[in-house]
């Protein structure tokens, strides 16, 4: 993990369980030269089975609209609250 994504996790207020979670069930677009790690509908299923269902999903949902970037080396550059819709390239 970068400083620059230590710094934005605290000023965003991430938790860095979130984090780990995503990079454990999220789903991987490419984005440039790095990943994008977001909660697709596929990933939100991964996430429910291992939670335990709907009641476990519920506990987490408030940050069920994180996204963070890895870069190509495997270093998490930054992680952000999703504002918009991410198109697909």
């Amino acid at each position: 993990m970068t400083i620059h994504a230590q710094e934005r996790l605290q000023q965003r207020a991430i938790p860095p369980l979130v984090i780990e979670l995503l990079e454990e069930f999220g789903s991987i677009e490419r984005c440039g030269h790095a990943e994008r790690l977001i909660w697709d509908k596929a990933a939100r299923r991964r996430l429910a089975r291992h939670l335990g269902g709907e009641r476990g999903l519920r506990m987490v949902e408030p940050w069920l609209h994180v996204y963070a970037v890895r870069s190509d080396d495997g270093h998490l550059v930054t992680a952000a609250h999703r504002r918009q819709r991410h198109r697909r390239q």
